[in-house]
């Protein structure tokens, strides 16, 4: 594979990155945290890249406590004010989105371009919460009572721990704590131990502009093993909301702790998502649609377009179209341009999709092109002619593998298309509306998201995000997703001079 060409020095210089770093941050840097050290490696050449100093139970005690103090201050500032912070964070990602959409590449190997719209989606989202911080309404409603006035409110809930995946070093962390900020929450943020670098680059950015507004502790981070950082998080009673991304496994035990302790979870877990392309799709928009969504990241977005399935009219068409196309792409150094596909995230993440690619063949699965590794954490995108009966379209291989599922009528497809535990995002491709709006209807896709004629990956920040059955039910994000942020309270105001009781009860001393 090529050598990747920027230059790792001067990218972490202009991020004010040093060579080695803390991992732990509540607004000043700890100095010499206790958690131990770890490398942060680039999956496309092998290097390293930096030495992590990971957090200590003490560490995160200590960044917890802080978190807590900045949270009594945070909450009695204005939401517009709050949110004019958050704009100036916008800004500063502007200034850094190259250096940021370099380092995103280089620490988790997807291609530059992603890594750059990765960085976008932050600035957006930051867009997005400063007009939100304007807008977190509540309702007046009509008392029973004469003299009465009834109305709710919304206030901050505390400390929002957020522990995200590698595939999205920095944007699932934006979409959250750019909302929970101007709700007037402190986050708590534990990245993927794949991609600590982009966390502390981040990290700083916020320091810079918090710094400007004497402010200390809004945006915090730990740097550690899931035991004990992630449990401490999770089991933590002064964090009330956890949101969690990652796999389904994981998530079920997340879900379990902080129901324990009446806590409340935000969930964006496994996806296997499905097209359904219908005999009279646009096979341009199809073919492209496939294969950013099959392909991009290297097959490792929740979103990933996972199954596809094909009516018997188009399904020999569009099958070479694909074989032809997946020859075609271009594997190699993230940051070159042209590079279509960059590196699995790690060995581990090959060795699971050699794996994958062993039970397809057991389970009578026909791999048209691909399945195989190349060097390092490189491999082949993978095309599959599948039987809808097959147990592994069940599952979720994060990979670059794309099932081919030939169907005779809508129903036939929507019935294996929602045949799976997963949840999360779906597609249809058809020009005739009938088809359309029945997908999109009740009883079409099961999925948190369902498009037509637009694959299954990449979201808007504008909509909320989130998946149901396994996918875990959270929502993140846009539309109304900030009203997980905070609690919820119904105000009663009593303006007359008497005490009437709801329902017309009298109680008489």
């Amino acid at each position: 594979m090529p050598t990747v060409t920027h230059s790792i020095p001067l990218i972490l210089e202009r991020l004010h990155v040093e060579p080695v770093n803390s991992g732990a941050c509540h607004g000043d840097w700890i100095a010499n945290p206790g958690g131990g050290e770890m490398d942060s490696f680039s999956p496309a050449t092998g290097e390293r890249l930096a030495k992590i100093q990971l957090a200590s139970p003490a560490d995160y005690e200590s960044v917890v406590r802080r978190a807590g103090e900045t949270f009594l201050e945070w909450r009695m500032v204005p939401a517009p004010k709050r949110g004019e912070i958050v704009r100036e964070i916008g800004n500063e990602l502007r200034a850094h989105k190259a250096d940021l959409g370099a380092l995103v590449s280089l620490e988790m190997g997807k291609i530059l371009a992603e890594g750059l719209g990765e960085v976008q989606e932050m600035i957006d989202i930051a867009d997005f919460a400063v007009g939100l911080s304007r807008q977190l309404y509540g309702l007046t409603m009509h008392s029973e009572r004469p003299g009465h006035r009834m109305y709710e409110q919304w206030h901050p809930l505390g400390i929002v721990g957020v522990i995200s995946a590698f595939n999205f070093p920095v944007a699932v962390w934006a979409w959250n704590a750019m909302i929970a900020a101007v709700c007037g929450d402190c986050v708590l943020w534990r990245p993927s131990s794949e991609v600590p670098l982009t966390a502390i680059a981040v990290q700083k950015i916020c320091n810079r502009v918090l710094d400007r507004h004497g402010l200390k502790g809004v945006f915090n981070l730990v740097i550690g093993k899931s035991r004990p950082i992630g449990e401490s998080l999770i089991h933590d009673a002064r964090i009330p909301l956890v949101s969690f991304t990652g796999s389904t496994e994981v998530g079920r035990h997340v879900a379990q702790v902080v129901a324990e302790r009446m806590g409340r979870s935000i969930l964006e877990l496994g996806g296997n998502n499905g097209i359904i392309a219908m005999d009279d799709a646009n096979l341009d928009l199809l073919l492209r649609a496939v294969l950013f969504g099959a392909v991009g990241t290297a097959g490792q977005r929740c979103t990933t377009t996972r199954r596809l399935f094909l009516q018997r009219g188009i399904a020999g068409r569009m099958t070479a179209a694909l074989v032809d196309a997946y020859r075609q792409v271009k594997i190699g150094d993230p940051l070159e341009e042209g590079t279509l596909m960059g590196p699995l995230v790690n060995r581990q993440a090959v060795t699971d999709m050699m794996d994958g690619v062993r039970r397809i063949r057991e389970q009578g699965g026909e791999i048209l092109c691909g399945g195989e590794a190349i060097e390092g954490c490189y491999v082949r995108p993978t095309l599959v002619r599948a039987r809808p009966d097959m147990p592994i379209l069940k599952e979720e291989v994060f990979a670059p593998i794309l099932y081919l599922v030939e169907f005779e009528n809508l129903d036939e497809a929507i019935h294996w298309h929602n045949d799976v535990p997963q949840g999360l995002s779906s597609a249809m491709f058809t020009t005739n509306l009938l088809a359309a709006e029945t997908f999109l209807s009740h009883r079409g896709s099961d999925c948190g998201i369902a498009n037509v004629n637009i694959g299954t990956s990449g979201a808007e920040i504008g909509g909320a995000f989130g998946g149901e059955k396994d996918t875990g039910g959270g929502r993140e994000s846009g539309s109304d997703a900030w009203k997980a942020y905070m609690r919820r309270q119904t105000n009663t105001i009593n303006w007359s001079a008497q005490l009437p009781l709801a329902q017309g009860i009298e109680f008489k001393a």
